[in-house]
């Protein structure tokens, strides 16, 4: 692939993601991680997420029974996985010397709504989700495509979407 990755923000992320990449080569443990975080719901659908020193509200809009306080968690669901793939592939772009101007990232979902609410037979869980990647780019096509599925390979929450992973669930009842 030609191109060069230019501009200051290119150059900061190339350094940040080369001194990881160093730590985490001479020591793999270092790559293994747990994330904690806690939701709370009291009064009413309004719901704090917190982690690591950062909170999110959400709520569900008034005709679902909440307050409209928030954006949904499905907002959020879907934000982190557009956020992540198309931070994805705009840090292997930097990191491969390839200079990705604009990466957008449009997520679709087809639930069956009912089905959150237990009616009928479906499954509440997402029915499909689709997402369409558009890359401002001066690079050849044929490249381009192998390096956001390469990008695609690497990111957690596109596998977390696509893959099927171990979901354990605990629960502890309390005064």
């Amino acid at each position: 692939m030609i191109g060069g990755g230019t501009g200051e923000g290119n150059e900061r992320i190339r350094a940040a993601l080369g001194r990881i990449l160093e730590v985490f080569g001479k020591r793999p443990g270092k790559a293994l991680s747990t994330n904690r975080a806690t939701a709370v719901v009291e009064d009413g659908l309004r719901c704090t997420y917190s982690e690591g020193g950062r909170e999110a509200v959400m709520d569900m809009p008034p005709i679902m029974g909440g307050g409209g306080l928030g954006p949904t968690p499905g907002f959020y669901a879907r934000a982190g996985v557009a956020g992540c793939v198309s931070i994805g592939i705009k840090q292997t772009a930097v990191m491969a010397g390839v200079d990705f101007r604009r990466v957008t990232v449009d997520v679709e979902t087809d639930f069956d709504d009912g089905a959150a609410l237990g009616i009928g037979d479906r499954s509440a869980a997402p029915l499909e989700t689709r997402l369409t990647i558009r890359i401002e780019t001066g690079e050849a096509e044929s490249d381009v495509r192998a390096l956001v599925t390469r990008a695609l390979e690497m990111d957690p929450w596109f596998l977390a979407l696509r893959d099927a992973q171990s979901v354990a669930a605990r629960i502890e009842v309390g005064g």
